[in-house]
């Protein structure tokens, strides 16, 4: 047994440091439902807004039909690097049947976009958008930098 003492006043600076250090917008991986009584995994994460709420998305290659012709849904456009952390190229609000998501998509994929994370569980327009801004692009009809 170890007597070594531990410097509480220390290892919160640490803490601390560590908090500051991290993106304010991440994703913080999500244990899928891969096995569980023979049903087919569903790729789900959860990304942490600017404000510290949590939101669950489902994840689909960049490839995927048309994520918004039926439901609305706040959709963010991700890149990986080589340690597969994620970063959002672009966050979009919108609506069922959006018209400008096609053009959104094919900037993202210019880039470095290669997946689509889709939160649908806001059910109004004012709350899509405030969600959008909350983790990191315009929530109209422009990306960051993408249209």
């Amino acid at each position: 047994m170890s007597n070594r003492t531990i410097s509480w006043a220390a290892a919160l600076r640490e803490l601390k440091a560590d908090r500051a250090v991290r993106s304010p917008v991440r994703e913080e991986r999500l244990r899928t439902n891969a096995g569980l009584r023979g049903a087919p995994g569903l790729a789900m994460s959860v990304w942490r807004g600017r404000s510290g709420r949590r939101y669950v998305v489902v994840v689909q290659p960049l490839d995927a039909p048309d994520l918004v012709a039926d439901q609305a849904a706040v959709v963010l456009a991700v890149a990986r690097d080589d340690q597969g952390r994620a970063s959002i190229v672009a966050a979009r609000a919108c609506e069922a049947g959006d018209p400008g998501f096609l053009g959104w998509l094919a900037a993202c994929a210019r880039l470095g976009a290669r997946e689509l994370h889709a939160y649908r569980l806001a059910e109004t327009r004012p709350e899509r958008a405030k969600i959008a801004a909350d983790l990191g692009g315009p929530s109209d009809d422009t990306a960051a930098g993408a249209a």
